[in-house]
């Protein structure tokens, strides 16, 4: 069997959780960055893949309708490729006018203290209101839907994009051998 090859690096533990930001990064400059955002205890909320493709339920279609309104109101931000899977979603966000330069300080995010238009807070935004609509769909105030924190890559040439993408696009069709499907977990 081949073994995806971002797999490994995007693996959702909740057990090895670490920071995975890169320290004096600012994360509100221009450019590619390749997210992965896992449901809390990779819980199956947003569908199921059949026969290769990912077809979406209620929840699912909340997703997939939040992450296209990131990019409706931050005018700063475009989308590339995304997919919605049935316990996590990947997408790459491309900042367009990020206000990051080489004269300028590293913007860096303190806890309570979000900063305007970066990653960090664009992703919070999105798991907030796709975590409020499920939520009041399912009438479950409160519940948590994603995991803490999210996985992010920042996408640095053409070539590491188009693998991406295509990591992106063939998620579906590699869900039997995802380490994110329930029947790939070991729990020893």
């Amino acid at each position: 069997m081949k073994k995806n090859f971002l797999s490994s690096y995007f693996y959702c533990d909740i057990h090895h959780r670490r920071n995975i930001r890169l320290d004096g990064y600012d994360y509100t400059q221009a450019g590619a960055y390749f997210i992965t955002i896992c449901t809390y205890e990779r819980e199956c909320l947003f569908g199921n893949v059949v026969e290769g493709n990912m077809q979406l339920n209620d929840l699912g279609r909340i997703v997939a309708d939040e992450w296209l309104k990131t990019a409706d109101i931050r005018p700063e931000i475009g989308l590339d490729a995304w997919v919605v899977m049935p316990n996590h979603f990947h997408g790459i966000v491309v900042m367009i006018n990020g206000r990051g330069t080489a004269r300028r300080a590293p913007t860096t995010e303190q806890f309570g203290k979000p900063v305007a238009g970066s990653i960090p807070t664009i992703i919070r935004s999105f798991k907030s209101a796709a975590t409020k609509r499920i939520n009041e769909f399912r009438h479950t105030p409160g519940m948590p839907v994603w995991q803490r924190n999210y996985y992010e890559h920042i996408i640095r040439n053409e070539t590491s994009l188009a693998k991406i993408r295509e990591y992106i696009i063939n998620n579906p069709q590699q869900w039997e051998l995802d380490r994110e499907n329930p029947t790939n977990i070991r729990t020893d």
